[in-house]
Parts: structure tokens; C-alpha cells; sequence
């Protein structure tokens, strides 16, 4: 009973994965996403490579089935040419988010719980739209969820556009009534205008969050563990992707209700 009185519905134990939980009817939320993105190579003209992605989202319990979620995203990076020396560092605007998860199966009365999740976002030139199905059970003190994902980004005031599928999966134990250990295995492939599959990557790695009262905050590193680009080898690396993707990600959740 103490851990299911702190494990609510608010509260993420993953970082990539979402768990089909919405939040509860008129309830408000404020969450800090943090991701670094390092690791690229010379191959590819990006040594020192940081991609660092930052979200600040107000999160509202709609209905109890029903959540609303808008973000603020920006990002800032970071990587030298090695054959010419040169450092490139900026900042960037990436736009507004609106995301939107309903809760179609609950799984404190189904043997799995599922929720259908959409967020499009725009930033003045380009638009994303994604689409997760979600998916996630509690068995005593284990938890886990599996993710479905499926986007579509159009540049350039839609004169192109590119496809990305995605498959992720964590398991965790709850440790105590404050403490969650477990892994996320994260899938990640592109397909430019939906005419090629470009690549794949595969990144595993363990998971650990911490619950209050009112806060709570989850930790991911997730090195990456195996990937290939399927139409040429532009980073000279056989077992990893590094053009479009990195040798880790770390990214840190911090949400409190207000």
C-alpha cells in the first residue's frame, strides 16, 4: 500500500518511455527534460559533437482519461571540423509542442494498459507530427512499458520531408518507497522522405528515479550499443551510427505539481 500510494500516475520512472498513467482529472504539472546527445566522429566532420535539447512542459489532467501537455523546446550545440579546426556553437528556437495522451485501457483493470498518444509541434518553418501507441503493467514491485512510435517531420516550410519509427522498452523494480531502478532499451531508425531506410540505432542502458511528495526526478544513460547506416558508411564505423545519431544519450526528468 506505501508503494502504491507513492508511485502515482504523475510520476515518470522512465525517460524515453512513457507508461500509459495519465494524470489525474484537474491536476497541473510542471516538467524539466534535459538531454545530452555526445558522441559523433571525424568521419562525419563533427569531432567534440554535444547536442544538448531542453523542454519545459505544463502538463493538465483534462479528465481522468485525457492529458494535455504544452512544451517550449530549444536546443543548443556544439562540434568542431577537424580539417579545418572550426568550432560550431549555437542556440536554437525548435518550436511549441502540444502533446495529447488519452487513456484507452486502464491498467489497474486490464491486463495491460494502453493509451494513444499525438504531439505535433511547429517552430515558424518546420512541423512535426508524432505518434505513440503506449503500452505498460505493474506486477508487484516491477513495472514496465513498451512504446510504439511513429513521426513525420517536414522542413523547409514543408518543401521536404523525412520519416522516423521508433521502439522502446523499460523494465524497473521499485527499491523502496522513494527509490526505482531499471533499464530502457530505445530503438531509434530514419527514413528520409520515405523512400529509403537510412539507419538504425540501438541504445540500452539503466534508469533510476527518485519520488516526493510533490516532485520527483528520473536519470537515464543509454550508450549506444549497435548501428548501422543501411545505404553507405559515411563514419567509417561498422558497429555504431554516428552521422545521425551519438555514442550516448543522457537525459534527466524533473516534474513537480503545483
Amino acid at each position: 500500500m506505501l508503494v502504491a500510494n507513492v508511485v502515482c500516475a504523475d510520476n515518470r520512472i522512465f525517460t524515453y518511455t512513457y507508461e500509459p498513467e495519465t494524470e489525474p482529472r484537474g491536476d497541473w504539472e510542471y516538467e524539466q527534460s534535459v538531454t545530452l546527445r555526445a558522441g559523433r566522429n571525424a568521419a562525419v566532420g563533427q569531432d567534440d559533437y554535444q547536442h544538448w535539447q531542453f523542454r519545459e512542459e505544463i502538463e493538465h489532467g483534462v479528465t481522468d482519461n485525457y492529458t494535455v501537455s504544452l512544451y517550449l523546446n530549444h536546443d543548443y550545440e556544439h562540434f568542431t571540423d577537424p580539417a579545418s579546426g572550426a568550432t560550431t556553437s549555437h542556440h536554437e528556437w525548435t518550436g511549441v509542442s502540444l502533446e495529447n495522451r488519452y487513456l484507452v485501457l486502464n491498467p489497474t483493470e486490464h491486463a495491460v494498459g494502453l493509451t494513444l498518444y499525438l504531439e505535433p509541434t511547429y517552430d515558424g518553418s518546420n512541423f512535426e507530427l508524432e505518434q505513440k501507441i503506449i503500452l505498460g503493467q505493474r506486477h508487484g514491485d516491477w513495472k514496465w512499458a513498451l512504446n510504439l512510435t511513429h513521426a513525420t517531420e517536414w522542413t523547409g516550410n514543408f518543401a521536404s520531408n523525412e520519416g522516423e519509427v521508433e521502439v522502446s522498452f523499460g523494465l524497473a523494480k521499485q527499491l523502496t518507497r522513494r527509490w526505482s531502478l531499471g533499464i530502457e532499451i530505445r530503438d531509434h531508425n530514419e527514413l528520409p522522405r520515405y523512400k529509403e531506410w537510412e539507419n538504425t540505432a540501438l541504445y540500452i542502458g539503466p534508469v533510476v528515479s527518485y519520488r516526493r511528495a510533490n516532485w520527483w526526478a528520473a536519470l537515464s544513460m543509454m550508450p549506444q550499443v549497435y548501428g548501422v547506416n543501411f545505404t553507405e558508411n559515411p563514419d567509417n564505423n561498422s558497429h555504431l551510427e554516428l552521422e545521425g545519431h551519438e555514442r550516448v544519450n543522457v537525459r534527466l526528468l524533473f516534474g513537480f505539481s503545483f
